[in-house]
């Protein structure tokens, strides 16, 4: 999907009449699936990539000479960490460029990790002082925490409606945004106003933007990389004598140290049966608390989200 919107952004067409002559559309379809049916037979959790090394020149197609890399993959690569190789050939392709940044989280350092496989994969085409290999790397995280790369989008406000934060927040989420918060602040001539705070993963910064110039008054944009540790996370499902209930459990090299139940289900629980909150809460703890007990956990704090 995010190829076609690509190439019908460049062709100023729409999805339904884009034509796949300089992609490729078999092979388009084959790389796509080849890459998905990959990482589901090694059961990566998640992808990590290094900045994408571009090449420039130029090339001839069927719109006549265009320069590298292309116009659908510059559209594909918007807002994530890119190279310049110095390298004339064409090096990330529009497939390739779909692929990466719709499968990674972003771009940076490689994580912590104990290497299991390795993988290269070589192209045909020769390139001086190059090499023209791709190498994948499986392993398994082993740092405390795992880290990532993700932006931080910012931008003050001191002349809208606050009427109009509840859509332009639900927008940002809707856009790729990881968190949004608001901060009061006093801005220039002592008028109170709001730094509106979004993360997100480096490929969404241009979608933020958009909605921010649409939704907002504001008329400017800021935004920092910066590298954030997090834990393991996964969904498991707790028995309650309610029912079941969702929860977040949090690994620290693999040890749980948190059990977090979903508080909206916990909210709706109370609802249907017509109890407290607090009480439906407490046992989902003490459910979490047992989990954490018999799996060799740490400390579980039990923290509603």
């Amino acid at each position: 999907t995010r190829l076609a919107e690509a190439e019908a952004r460049v062709h100023g067409s729409t999805v339904d009449e884009v034509h796949f002559h300089e992609v490729g559309a078999i092979d388009a379809i084959v790389d796509v699936t080849g890459a998905g049916l990959c990482l589901n037979l090694i059961g990566a959790e998640a992808v990590h990539v290094s900045p994408l090394p571009l090449g420039g020149g130029f090339v001839d197609g069927a719109h006549g000479r265009i320069p590298l890399p292309g116009p659908g993959t510059v559209e594909l690569l918007r807002g994530f960490p890119v190279v310049d190789t110095g390298v004339r050939a064409e090096l990330v392709t529009p497939t390739g460029a779909a692929i990466l940044t719709t499968l990674a989280a972003g771009a940076g350092r490689m994580p912590a990790m104990t290497i299991e496989q390795i993988g290269y994969g070589a192209g045909t085409m020769d390139l001086p002082g190059t090499p023209n290999v791709l190498r994948c790397l499986v392993g398994e995280v082993t740092d405390a925490a795992a880290t990532e790369t993700i932006v931080q989008v910012e931008t003050t406000i001191d002349d809208m409606s606050p009427q109009l934060y509840e859509p332009l927040m639900d927008r940002l989420f809707e856009a790729g945004a990881l968190d949004v918060f608001l901060t009061a602040v006093i801005m220039k001539r002592s008028r109170p106003g709001t730094l509106l705070t979004a993360l997100c993963p480096p490929d969404r910064v241009g979608d933020l933007c958009r909605v921010l110039f649409e939704e907002s008054s504001t008329i400017g944009v800021r935004w920092t990389p910066m590298s954030r540790a997090r834990l393991q996370r996964e969904m498991v499902t707790l028995a309650t004598p309610y029912g079941a209930l969702p929860a977040k459990v949090s690994r620290l090299g693999g040890r749980i140290v948190t059990v977090t139940p979903e508080f909206a289900e916990v909210a709706r629980i109370a609802r249907e049966k017509s109890l407290p909150v607090r009480e439906v809460l407490d046992q989902a703890r003490a459910d979490a608390r047992r989990v954490v007990g018999e799996q060799g956990g740490g400390d579980h704090r039990g923290r509603p989200p």
